[in-house]
């Protein structure tokens, strides 16, 4: 009986590309035809992950008293804290909202989306009456990748088409993190997650 040839080391590099496009493919085919599949979805995803960051996302220490799973925010420092427990938390640069519209308080976590529309509020569009009435998600759209919806209030964590923002008081109320670490967060974040934002 014949013994099966398998493809000497040399292809290996060859065929793993073969089968990475042959996947990439069949995530494109899922897409409706008018969309980009590098503008949203699992590809966008995948690219956001090779974006580097001005703001290195961190485990650190954390002496807080909070429970693991709590979403702490310092607007003064403009970091984002996912408490781990045991002493420790992940550590996230974010852009807080701007003078004027920076707030504190506490929020739940009661709503996420994957690449979100935007729909420009009333009161921002009174502001800017400029602006778009509806934006399809997608890497263009100012709520970036994810977004993690607080309470009933406008105030949102979410991705952003401006990484560079990060560290900076430019916001309308809404915590950014860049797409790349809203997807870390949106990951490990529930429904009901508590949020608190101090100054």
């Amino acid at each position: 009986m014949p013994t099966r040839s398998w493809p000497n080391r040399s292809a290996l590099p060859r065929l793993a590309a073969t089968l990475a496009l042959g996947g990439a493919l069949a995530v494109a085919a899922l897409v409706p035809a008018h969309a980009n599949p590098l503008d949203s979805g699992p590809l966008a995803d995948f690219i956001n992950v090779f974006k580097t960051q001005a703001i290195p996302r961190d485990t650190v220490a954390y002496a807080g008293k909070e429970k693991p799973g709590t979403i702490v925010i310092s607007t003064s420092q403009r970091r984002l804290y996912y408490v781990l427990g045991g002493g420790e938390a992940i550590r996230y640069g974010v852009g807080v909202g701007r003078q004027g519209f920076s707030w504190s308080g506490t929020k739940t976590v009661t709503g996420k989306k994957e690449w979100p529309a935007w729909r420009p509020p009333a009161q921002m569009l009174a502001r800017r009456p400029d602006l778009p009435r509806y934006m399809a998600g997608g890497q263009d759209n100012p709520l970036g990748a994810r977004a993690m919806y607080l309470g009933s209030s406008l105030y949102r964590i979410h991705g952003s088409n401006e990484p560079e923002t990060m560290g900076a008081a430019v916001s309308s109320g809404c915590i950014r993190m860049t797409n790349k670490d809203v997807v870390d967060l949106y990951d490990r974040v529930k429904v009901g997650t508590k949020v608190i934002v101090k100054n």
